[in-house]
């Protein structure tokens, strides 16, 4: 089991990008964004340690392996354990037990970067950042309230887009396209070609609209309670 690295995120030179090749560049990505280890590659699956109460680690498989999957689930299946599985909803529910709680439906999504212009919103500005390896937008009023806020990792050719939000009061007037606008400019000059994301249903169909293409459905799961003894 290795430790990834910014090495195994490079973009193919042409081609259509193979699923597990983002769905491994959107796991180290994310690991970067939240500030944890990065994944260690494992047969089948993706590990990451998360170290907080409510979840603890996750596993992130990039296609279905029905195997590796009831082995895990037999074995290494504890309070805080999550599962993001590249595979439809029926794929996966028949071997998980009542302990697990499966939740709505997400998307694995992909873009090849281009650069242009953010749209201007009468009333709000839009401040980037970048710290390190982040990306970071925010999205201020003109009373100074935070509108909206999103960031992104670069690691090598990709950008993982993540934690994009508005706030309830601002929804419906473009700001996620601002957003996302703005990080996609960022990440293009710190030399990321391909952006990458796991959206929730209403989240995707946003993306679909700013020209983000669907990769993969993604099956995500928690466990509540310990595994069985093998």
């Amino acid at each position: 089991m290795n430790a990834l690295t910014s090495t195994s995120t490079a973009v193919p030179a042409s081609g259509p990008l193979d699923p597990s090749i983002v769905a491994r560049a959107w796991a180290q990505g994310w690991t970067i964004s939240r500030s944890t280890a990065a994944p260690i590659e494992r047969a089948g699956c993706f590990e990451i340690h998360v170290g907080k109460p409510d979840q603890v680690a996750r596993y992130v498989f990039p296609r279905f392996d029905r195997d590796v999957l009831r082995t895990l689930v037999a074995t290494e299946a504890s309070p805080g354990t999550w599962l993001k599985i590249c595979a439809r909803r029926e794929h996966v529910t028949g071997l998980l037990s009542g302990d697990w709680t499966v939740h709505e439906p997400e998307f694995l999504m992909s873009i090849q970067l281009a650069g242009g212009a953010d749209p201007v919103i009468a009333g709000y500005r839009a401040q980037t950042e970048r710290r390190g390896a982040l990306a970071m937008v925010t999205i201020v009023a003109e009373s100074g309230e935070l509108a909206a806020s999103g960031q992104a990792a670069i690691d090598g050719g990709f950008a993982t887009f993540d934690q994009i939000v508005t706030v309830e009061a601002h929804r419906r007037k473009g700001l996620g396209r601002l957003v996302m606008s703005a990080l996609s400019n960022a990440a293009r000059d710190a030399g990321a070609r391909q952006g990458v994301l796991v959206a929730t249903e209403a989240g995707a169909a946003l993306y679909q609209a700013l020209g983000w293409s669907m990769v993969s459905p993604v099956t995500a799961a928690s466990c509540s309670a310990a595994a069985p003894a093998a």
